[in-house]
């Protein structure tokens, strides 16, 4: 019998967990709760989930401190889920390596379909490789691994997905809402930022070679340029 995917969901509010706990089982998923910042890593490194709903307002430590202590371990995907709607935090939360994230009141139904989308990127089908080699580059979909300079590199699934897609189609140009929709899928409702955001984080994990580079296109876009 093929594993649940385990889901841990990080929230203050047990009547929150409880419900999306609900509604995540029904759909086949295991999942487990907790309710404050500072057992939250624990139980993340105890239970080994396979993505991580994280809550931005917890007693003890934040989501934005747990999302960071996550990411220096772990690139299992991560949704935040918050009340707090302002730019800067959703900016914030998506430079720490959050996937995605989702603004309070939610709807339970939109929450567990991100869910599947998210996992459903992050899980690699079948066997077949997809990989693309450059010198000093190799990024690998099929196991969602990236080598830079014979050093692997942890990348969130997101970043490692618009590499991966700008690589896979060497100098052409693509606009921000192209990546968008490309990356983040049509029902994404998020802004352009959210593209130069994760265009910044690649780029202070891998610098460009004289073989290859990520290069901005003014008042266009993005482009993997090859030489």
């Amino acid at each position: 019998m093929e594993a649940k995917s385990k889901i841990l969901i990080v929230d203050d509010d047990e009547n929150i967990t409880e419900l999306i706990a609900l509604y995540l089982e029904k759909e086949g998923y295991s999942t487990k709760s907790v309710h404050n910042g500072n057992d939250a890593i624990h139980v993340f490194k105890s239970f080994s989930p396979n993505l991580v709903i994280l809550d931005l307002m917890l007693p003890g430590r934040d989501g934005f401190d747990v999302c960071k202590d996550i990411r220096q371990m772990s690139n299992t995907p991560i949704i935040m889920l918050t009340a707090k709607g302002e730019t800067f935090d959703k900016i914030l939360g998506l430079e720490l390596g959050a996937d995605d994230y989702m603004i309070k009141p939610f709807d339970t139904k939109e929450l567990t379909a991100r869910v599947k989308a998210v996992l459903r990127r992050f899980t690699p089908k079948g066997n077949t490789t997809k990989q693309i080699a450059m010198p000093n580059l190799t990024i690998n979909l099929s196991n969602y691994t990236v080598v830079y300079n014979d050093t692997k590199i942890e990348m969130p699934p997101k970043e490692l997905e618009l590499i991966y897609f700008l690589a896979s189609n060497p100098n052409q140009v693509f606009t921000r809402e192209q990546l968008l929709d490309r990356i983040w899928g049509y029902e994404y409702i998020g802004d352009t930022r959210t593209v130069d955001v994760h265009i910044k984080r690649i780029r202070e994990k891998i610098n460009e070679s004289d073989a290859w580079g990520i290069k901005t296109v003014w008042g266009i876009g993005y482009k993997f340029e090859v030489n």
